[in-house]
Order: structure tokens, then sequence, then C-alpha cells
């Protein structure tokens, strides 16, 4: 049987120290023989609210970062991809290549990643659009799986616009896209933003991300996306809504737990 995945790391490369010291983090405290983790970090967050907000270090620095993370600590290693040009040297690097909610109707996008997973063996990740409702993923899927084989393909819930500056997790969208016949990843911490809501920034409810991430599990969830900063409130990006990196161990065996409870493992 495949392992639990967890995903996590911060929001933005904001120094190769910094990953230096979360990968550190995660393998002496968060490794466990029982589930997989990978350390994700973007470098670029292309959708910032403010045109002077930090975005990231690019892509060349930030794939080099990557790497190191990848070989120093034996971590495999996810990030974000914003456009085809780039697909495949990010893919070249990196074992999950991430599209962003945004991008995920992006026909041209989505083939790019699945030619450059094919090529490069990497894993495809998917982010359901804010925009979109569970079964219209199916679409997505199609797209993908014209490259790459279903078992390549991850699916991940980040939660539904609903009103203005919030963000809703239909617990059923679990299930409904893993009768595409993918994998489907809970996103803990993008699902608690209020986009928007602070004017300038995205706020969030950071005191969400448990009991929302608990739900998930129970509801079907494949594996958990979560982003964490050893000084959130310092974070310079998503700062409401990261997990503190101390918070991590303990929400990680928790969630397995649940994960073996709902499974009967």
């Amino acid at each position: 049987m495949d392992k639990f995945n967890f995903y996590i790391g911060p929001c933005v490369i904001e120094s190769e120290e910094m990953c230096f010291q979360i990968a550190d983090f995660l393998v002496n405290n968060v490794a466990s023989p029982d589930f997989n983790i990978t350390f994700k970090a973007s470098y670029d967050k292309a959708n910032r609210s403010n045109i002077n907000s930090f975005r990231g270090i690019g892509v060349d620095k930030g794939l080099e970062v990557l790497a190191k993370v990848k070989e120093k600590f034996n971590l495999p290693v996810l990030t974000d991809c914003h456009l085809p040009s780039d697909t495949d040297k990010v893919a070249s690097v990196v074992d999950v290549l991430q599209v962003p909610a945004f991008l995920c109707r992006q026909t041209d996008m989505i083939l790019a990643a699945a030619e450059a997973c094919k090529k490069h063996g990497s894993i495809l990740k998917i982010k359901k659009g804010q925009f979109l409702s569970p079964p219209e993923t199916e679409n997505i899927v199609q797209k993908a799986s014209e490259v790459l084989p279903k078992s390549q393909i991850l699916l991940t819930e980040r939660g539904t616009s609903f009103g203005y500056n919030r963000l809703i997790v239909d617990m059923s969208s679990y299930s409904i896209m893993k009768s595409f016949g993918v994998k489907a990843i809970h996103d803990a911490t993008h699902c608690v933003q209020r986009p928007g809501a602070m004017g300038t920034f995205t706020g969030g409810d950071r005191d969400s991300i448990v009991p929302i991430a608990r739900a998930a599990i129970a509801a079907g969830a494949d594996g958990v996306f979560m982003e964490a900063h050893p000084n959130p409130t310092e974070a310079l990006s998503d700062k409401a809504t990261a997990l503190n990196l101390n918070d991590v161990p303990k929400l990680t065996k928790d969630l397995f737990a649940i994960h073996k409870l709902v499974n009967n493992l």
C-alpha cells in the first residue's frame, strides 16, 4: 500500500539557510517510517496581492536551493511552476511539480507540465482552483492523463470561494476527485486564507487549520500539504496562515492516526 504523504515547508524560499533549517527539523523531528515527507517551497509567488510584496528568489536560484535540500537531507522536493516554458527545468530538479490553483484551467500549462513530468519521472500535482466545483476537476485529469498515467497525477483541494474574502472546504471533494482515478490531497493552510481581506495582503484563520485538516483526513484525503515557518509572524508570504514549525510534529502524528483509523490500518 502506498504511504500517506505530507508536503511541508515554507510558502516561499526566503533564503537557503531557512530552507536548510526547516528541512533539518523535518528530518529530525517529523520523519517517520509510517508516512512520506516531501519538502515544499516556492521560488516565485506570482499572484501576490501587492506588487511590492516579496515574490521569491527566482527560478534558477530557487531550483539550486531545492536541489541542495534534496541532496543534503535526502528529502523529495516540491515547488510551483507558473510558466509552460519553465516546466522542463523545474521537473528536471523536483520530485513533484505543482500547478497553482489559478492556472489549473490553462491547457497549455497542464500539458507542458505533464510532458515535463513524463520526461523526468516527476509527479504532477494540480491545485483545484477556488472557482471550480469538485466534479469539474475531471476535465483537468483528462487533460493531464493524455500524457501521464493517473498514478503520477495528484489533485489538491484548497477551498472554494464563498462570498467575499472567504474559502470553504467541501468535504465531498475528496471522494469526488478520487473517483477520477487520482489521489486527492488536502491543502491545510491555503484553505483557511481570507484572500485580499487585509487590503494589500491576504489574511487568514490559523486556528481553523487543525480542525479542518482532521475533517479532511476523515473524509478520505490521501495526504496533506501544509506551510510551516520557524516564525510565522515574520514570514515574507502568507504569514497569517503558516503553521509554527514546532507545531508540525504533533499535527502530523495526529493526522496520520486519523488516517489509520478511517482506513482500518
